[in-house]
């Protein structure tokens, strides 16, 4: 183990087998007691209303650089987040230590700020009748029985993979093991108290690639709620190490108006964008260029974006919202109308709304529409640019004013001609949006945001 390695929380590298041999009932129900005990404390101190959140999470992450070990890293989070109301005054504090007095303290430290906080109207627990009173099993909890020795045996094959995939890969940013398990409990002082139990884990690997023009690097990853839903690592590795090749041997954009091609990834940065101006926040702040949107068109005709909150081992399942409220199946957009907002209990308050059950966000978001093949959607396009990397924060979600730097391919005659770097595509994100005419079905399932690749008609493109 090199002189960076590194231990977080445990002594031994035995560690791992205590962390997944925890009883899962039992440190729920701890949680919910902790949970309990504040909202009890609050009562006591003279809330009015009191919402508590505690949460336990361990992990262990193992990385190889240049085949060596690099790091070892076992994590183990734990805290408790208080929310008082007294009247329309709120008051929050938050506490690592879950000791009894600990708790009492953090209440009272809440209570305390909520007496000299501005009363606001829209403040206050969502309504009882709105609770979540159905909890599905939605397969959340697989832990990984993995120790440090086969963390690094994974991480070192995936990274082999790519260095000896071919002799242009000259350097390696590292491959990378993690597994974590956590569970995290929610009440309020109207009765209800829900804890869930979830796991993560991934393989990743970055690698660079060298020819006589310069290097360029990329990566891959995989990650899932179960091992058994992970790629190989070997896998990870011989996509990583193909994807730096790929890059070498640039060539130049030409300066106009293009198609331009989203990849899964970045498509679904797309759609976050979109996500995030219909969100509460944007909206009754006035920072987004969808106010008063519902029922308006925000997407090209055909395409639905659908959330899917109780879909089996989906990375973001949940049976109820940071508010408590339940959630279920919903189109935020519809053939490309805006059906819904994404609102919490605040944001909706503030709108004169109700809430949608979405108070920390959409839950396993996917785009749904006629689906094409990558070659076909090439063919659509004809001579435009294929995006595989974007840098910068040029959005702006009040004007809707898209400008970002971009890498990836230039494609001529329907096929991908060369790879490409260094390129600025600009647009307003409502153009793009109801601008796109086809949808891949390359859908990447990683994330929270499950889409394939998007083709938007018509973007300014620059080298």
């Amino acid at each position: 183990m090199s002189a960076s390695a590194i231990s977080t929380h445990a002594e031994r590298e035995d560690a791992p087998p205590a962390i997944r041999d925890a009883d899962p009932e039992a440190q729920a129900e701890q949680l919910r007691q902790q949970v309990a005990t504040a909202l009890d404390h609050a009562k006591r101190a003279g809330a009015t209303a009191a919402e508590a959140s505690a949460s336990d999470a361990t992990g262990l992450a193992v990385t190889v650089r240049q085949r060596e070990l690099e790091t070892v890293e076992f994590n183990n989070d734990r805290g408790l987040a208080v929310t008082v109301y007294v009247g329309h005054r709120k008051g929050h504090a938050t506490t690592s230590d879950t000791s009894a007095g600990a708790i009492r303290d953090t209440v009272r430290a809440a209570v305390n700020i909520a007496k000299y906080t501005q009363e606001d109207p829209c403040n206050g627990l969502a309504p009882a009748e709105r609770m979540a009173t159905n909890f599905p099993a939605l397969d959340l909890h697989h832990p990984w029985p993995i120790d440090v020795a086969e963390a690094t045996r994974l991480a070192a094959a995936a990274e082999a993979m790519a260095l000896d995939s071919d002799p242009r890969i000259v350097n390696s940013e590292g491959a990378e093991i993690e597994t974590g398990r956590s569970c995290h409990a929610y009440g309020n002082s109207h009765g209800f108290i829900g804890a869930a139990w979830g796991t993560r884990h991934g393989i990743s690997c970055s690698v660079i690639a060298a020819d006589d023009a310069g290097m360029q690097s990329d990566f891959e990853y995989t990650e899932g709620r179960a091992a058994e839903d992970l790629e190989a690592a070997e896998t990870v590795g011989r996509e990583a190490g193909r994807r730096a090749l790929a890059r070498l041997g640039r060539g130049r954009v030409k300066t106009g108006t293009f198609p331009v091609l989203f990849a899964p990834p970045m498509a679904a940065g797309l759609i976050r964008h979109l996500l995030a101006a219909i969100g509460g926040a944007a909206l009754y702040r006035k920072e987004s260029y969808l106010c008063d949107s519902l029922g308006k068109q925000a997407l090209a005709k055909g395409i639905t974006l659908a959330e899917h909150p109780h879909r089996r081992r989906g990375l973001a399942s949940a049976a109820f919202d940071s508010d408590g409220v339940a959630t279920r199946a919903k189109a935020f957009v519809a053939d490309g109308i805006v059906e819904s907002y994404v609102l919490g209990v605040y944001a909706a308050r503030r709108l004169g709304l109700e809430t949608t059950g979405n108070a920390g966000g959409a839950r396993n978001l996917t785009v749904e529409a006629e689906l094409l093949p990558e070659p076909a959607l090439l063919r659509q396009m004809g001579t435009g640019l294929a995006v595989t990397s974007l840098m910068g924060q040029g959005v702006n979600l009040v004007t809707g004013d898209y400008s970002r730097g971009a890498g990836g391919f230039w494609v001529e005659g329907g096929e991908i001609a060369y790879p490409v770097d260094e390129v600025t595509i600009a647009a307003n994100l409502d153009a793009m949006f109801t601008g796109i005419v086809g949808c891949g079905d390359d859908v990447d399932r990683r994330g929270n945001i499950h889409t394939g690749s998007l083709l938007v008609g018509e973007m300014t493109v620059a080298g």
